[in-house]
């Protein structure tokens, strides 16, 4: 078959995020909020048998990029091994992983030698209190340790997400960018997405980062600039080219004309786009004895829904799901 997936508008699609586990260790109000339930039951997650079977298929046809995803994908049990099986499958360039880091200190070394390339790892505040408060009761110090140990054993580049959020983490922005800097990380500021309620929205505390583009651009004297990577992120970077800053707005100015990317749950459902309903299960395949090339004709017939872009502006609230489902 063709190794150029292609959507109904024409974009190559070369990048699946890939959820191992909807379980988290912390509680973030806008993922995962404290009391959530109904997790996935573990028989229903794909075994390691059928991910590798399905990302095999998914890297015939063109998608080289694979982001390991949550929830936390460090308490799935023995994810290094898969892992592992995923860094053999040809014509796999880059896998990655997103993680909170909070068990990144035991991992780092294991991750880097079963062949992990690069890390995201969510950080919405320095402050020991706000940490707490923003997790559901998480503690920031072991966040810190998994940084420096990833650091310690060659992860690299480190990209820290952090999602802005006014009344909470606005304060914070300019030390962030000075701790990326000082450590060699690089900073991505992502706006919150409505994606239903929880007791406490992360629509309301929404924040359109075009104004903080501005600010962190005057105060760190940064000038537009790009990183290697398949992520939609607009970033501005030093003028020697060290401090890098990225700006994820899927609501202020929304990058759907460029998106590359597909997202597999822990039970098989390939969902085409964070902001509509359009999905398709696979696990009915994998669990009946598909051939190789069904499975392959099943993501091409997939990527037919993807849609041409969100409804994020047009119907906020629309759509009510967790994002550690998704993985982000």
């Amino acid at each position: 078959m063709s190794k150029q997936l292609l959507d109904p508008q024409g974009r190559h699609i070369t990048y699946l995020r890939l959820s191992l586990t909807d379980r988290c260790n912390l509680r973030c109000f806008y993922c995962l909020p404290k009391g959530a339930k109904n997790f996935t039951p573990p028989n229903h997650w794909l075994s390691f048998d059928e991910i590798e079977r399905l990302v095999s298929a998914f890297a015939t046809l063109g998608v080289g990029r694979i982001r390991l995803t949550g929830g936390e994908p460090l308490v799935r049990p023995d994810v290094t091994r898969l892992i592992a099986r995923l860094t053999a499958i040809p014509d796999i360039d880059e896998l990655s992983l997103s993680t909170n880091a909070s068990l990144l200190a035991h991992y780092a070394q294991s991750l880097k030698e079963a062949g992990i390339s690069r890390i995201n790892v969510s950080l919405d505040t320095l402050k020991a209190e706000r940490f707490t408060e923003i997790t559901g009761g998480g503690e920031l110090q072991p966040v810190l340790d998994g940084l420096a140990a990833a650091k310690r054993f060659g992860l690299h580049p480190i990209k820290i997400n952090m999602v802005a959020m006014k009344g909470i983490n606005d304060d914070e922005f300019s030390d962030m960018v000075r701790y990326c800097d000082k450590n060699n990380f690089t900073l991505r500021l992502i706006e919150t997405m409505p994606l239903g309620s929880s007791g406490q929205k992360a629509s309301d505390h929404y924040m359109d980062l075009s104004a903080v583009r501005q600010q962190l651009g005057d105060e760190f004297n940064m000038v537009p600039g790009v990183m290697p990577g398949g992520g939609p992120a607009r970033y501005l970077q030093a003028v020697d080219g060290g401090l890098k800053v990225g700006f994820i707005t899927p609501i202020s100015q929304h990058f759907c004309e460029t998106c590359n990317r597909v997202r597999l749950s822990v039970d098989g459902v390939l969902y085409l786009c964070l902001g509509q309903e359009h999905s398709f299960d696979f696990k009915p395949l994998l669990r009946g004895g598909a051939s190789d090339e069904t499975l392959q004709a099943a993501i091409i017939k997939a990527l037919e829904l993807k849609p041409a872009q969100h409804d994020f502006n047009q119907q906020p609230g629309k759509i009510v799901r967790f994002m550690s489902r998704l993985g982000g």
